[in-house]
């Protein structure tokens, strides 16, 4: 098990504003351009929306997000590893960097060997929400629904990805499997599940909070071993149905391999005074997510254990990259 970060990593200095801007080596004028490899609406974008402007700030450059989608966000990662290794083009991104590596498809990877981590953003709970219409009031009644094999229309953010994945094993611990429906982003995928088509969706908890509360989607519950600090009114379903059971998702910042280090120095700096902004860490925590704040060498160390955890789900499942 992989056990992620669950309160700010950042200590005393969480209370202090965010840095002036980091002396930036190696800039030129232009924007940096930070890829989301996934639609607008979804977890990773409303991780890096609430994150950038102070990012900008404090590296004293105008970032600018760009969101690329497609291939459960091959085609985004593909971008940023052919982009000149100078700093001004980097990937924001999430835990599916890990599981695309732990099932490559051929002819777009691995992406792991040509990026360079430079920070660990934040860390999340996922959710699976119904609709009110769904017959799935809470988690006891899902659970029912998957041991009895009953069709459960079950949407992901791309098959083949970290939410994917967390779907697959929470059906193992329950003791069933829904039928598995892929999205390019937790965006398309919320619109689906908010009109019906779908019965419910499993996506980075931030994604749902809004649709959550206002009552239009209903929580079964959370991932994490934990309850969320953003929302403690929703059970983790290791208190409902599932002793024991916990996954949670991660946010971070990588650039192309070969970027100089001076760079990467300064926007690891850049980043974690961001991360320092308490504005940024409540406004993160309002969406369900918990600042982390991890330099290079941890997060590629988190990185690789999750790849490693993620190709064991592959082996699990016999999930093969055709079907991604």
């Amino acid at each position: 098990m992989i056990h992620l970060p669950r309160r700010a990593l950042l200590g005393a200095s969480a209370t202090l504003l965010a840095a002036p801007a980091v002396r930036a080596q190696g800039f030129s004028q232009r924007p940096i351009r930070a890829v989301v490899p996934f639609p607008p609406a979804g977890g990773v974008d409303v991780f890096a929306r609430a994150f950038v402007p102070a990012f900008s700030a404090a590296l004293g450059q105008n970032i600018v997000i760009e969101n690329i989608g497609g291939a459960s966000s091959r085609v985004g990662n593909q971008a940023v590893v052919r982009a000149v290794a100078d700093g001004h083009t980097l990937l924001i991104t999430n835990d599916t960097l890990a599981a695309v590596e732990a099932l490559p498809v051929p002819g777009t990877g691995p992406f792991v060997p040509r990026l360079a981590p430079v920070l660990l953003g934040a860390t999340a709970s996922h959710v699976v929400v119904a609709h009110p219409r769904a017959g799935l009031p809470d988690a006891a009644a899902y659970a029912r629904r998957l041991r009895a094999r009953q069709r459960v229309t079950m949407g992901v953010p791309g098959l083949g990805t970290a939410h994917h994945f967390a779907s697959e094993l929470l059906a193992e611990a329950l003791g069933g499997r829904p039928e598995h429906v892929a999205y390019r982003g937790g965006g398309p995928l919320i619109v689906d599940v908010l009109s019906g088509t779908l019965d419910a969706g499993l996506i980075t908890l931030g994604t749902a909070l809004e649709h959550i509360r206002a009552g239009r989607l209903v929580a079964l519950g959370v991932t994490g071993k934990e309850r969320s600090p953003g929302a403690p009114e929703i059970p983790t379903f290791a208190e409902t149905v599932a002793p024991g059971f916990e996954i949670r998702t991660w946010q971070g910042i990588l650039a192309p391999a070969g970027t100089p280090a001076p760079v990467l120095a300064a926007l690891t700096e850049a980043g974690l005074a961001a991360l320092r902004d308490p504005r940024v860490v409540e406004r993160l925590a309002s969406q369900g997510y918990e600042a982390a704040g991890l330099g290079p060498e941890p997060f590629g160390v988190l990185l690789r254990d999750t790849v490693a955890r993620f190709a064991g789900i592959v082996g699990a499942v016999n999930l093969r990259p055709e079907e991604s």
